[in-house]
């Protein structure tokens, strides 16, 4: 996938691989907080690498990454190569570079085989260095071959790029909320972040309550909106120490417990917390948010995502609904298609077809329906 846009929907039958593009990013992020073999277990089982690994092949999985810091960065290429030897998971090449400027090679700012190699320390000023040699680099070697570079040098500031690309990572979040999890009552505690699975609803929106009114307000406001009888919505610790999420309805004294409101209702509650954030998530990934959701909800949330996007977070959701496609834009759209095994990802903004019907008024979920979308046809 190329010139990504920072609202980025995806549609594809069941089996298509929207699931594994996710899984790909949640695989980053639990290689940096723990290892490469304790990631591939959470995705393969005892057999790791055999069950990740593309069917048919020997290896190695290979991850290529381009992005930006910020707007003005450079853009910056991070690749990683994972192979298993003799039963060993081992990273064999961890690169990150970026090209100064529009022209040249690309200088590497970090480059490990094997769990050896170097990393430049001397990046601060880089406009008043000519050439590549000018750099400094620093020769490490990490305890074990199963270790991204970037997890064990982002600790030290010496080496910013790898810093940055650290700090990038740690703070994505691929969501798999699941209603079960956030309807119970949490032991009291402290969480700024919605968690993977929202266990932590109740104890987020204490905390939103507590340390930040205005954006709580804003949150309690689009659920008024959104969830008809809704006026207020707190969390209340027992004094047996248990976190309560309560929610009242305007026709009624007493408020319910989060076990009595219904599934949508939790799950509007827990993504507005989630798009509202604070501190937002430089890459966010929702699967199928219209589930439990009223049809007629879709729209206004494809613009709550579309309006963190634009906050500056990547955001990606994958749907099978076409409520929720109505209300994206033509270059939005990418379609994943199953070719032999593997799987094809087109643009919608490439197929001219689509591109007319949508220049003329039409809307991509009608399109989806009408079978417009080749083998991503939702019938």
């Amino acid at each position: 996938m190329r010139d990504i846009p920072s609202f980025c929907v995806l549609v594809g039958a069941n089996g298509s691989g929207k699931s594994t593009l996710f899984s790909l990013f949640g695989f980053l992020k639990d290689a940096l907080t723990d290892n490469v073999t304790t990631a591939l277990a959470k995705l393969g089982g005892a057999r790791g690498f055999e069950e990740v690994v593309s069917r048919g092949t020997n290896g190695p999985i290979e991850i290529e990454l381009k992005f930006r810091d910020n707007p003005k960065s450079p853009l910056i290429t991070y690749a990683v190569t994972i192979h298993q030897t003799r039963g060993e998971v081992v990273v064999e090449r961890e690169v990150l570079k970026y090209r100064r400027g529009r022209r040249g090679q690309p200088w590497h700012f970090l480059d490990f085989s094997n769990g050896t190699g170097e990393a430049v320390i001397n990046e601060v000023d880089l406009d008043s260095f000519h050439d590549e040699s000018e750099l400094q680099r620093e020769r490490q070697t990490l305890k074990s071959k199963d270790i991204l570079a970037v997890k064990g040098l982002a600790q030290f500031q010496r080496f910013p790029a790898v810093v940055a690309l650290g700090t990038l990572i740690e703070n994505w979040h691929v969501s798999d909320f699941h209603i079960s999890r956030a309807r119970p009552e949490q032991e009291a505690g402290y969480a700024e972040h919605l968690s993977r699975e929202g266990e932590n609803l109740s104890l987020v929106t204490q905390y939103l309550y507590q340390r930040h009114k205005k954006t709580f307000d804003v949150i309690l406001e689009a659920l008024k909106r959104r969830i008809p009888g809704i006026s207020s919505v707190d969390a209340k610790t027992t004094e047996e120490g248990r976190v309560l999420l309560r929610f009242r309805d305007g026709a009624f004294e007493d408020p319910f417990l989060a076990r009595y409101v219904s599934d949508g209702t939790i799950k509007m509650l827990a993504y507005l917390i989630l798009l509202h954030d604070p501190a937002p998530h430089p890459l966010l990934c929702v699967e199928e948010p219209e589930n439990q959701l009223y049809p007629k909800l879709l729209a206004e949330l494809a613009e709550e995502f579309r309006s963190y996007a634009n906050r500056g977070g990547q955001v990606f959701v994958s749907t099978h609904s076409p409520d929720f496609l109505n209300a994206a834009k033509l270059d939005e759209v990418f379609w994943l298609e199953k070719q032999g095994g593997y799987t094809k990802i087109q643009r919608a903004s490439e197929n001219k077809q689509v591109a007319a019907y949508m220049e003329d008024g039409d809307q991509m979920g009608y399109l989806w329906k009408q079978g417009f979308f080749g083998a991503a046809d939702p019938q």
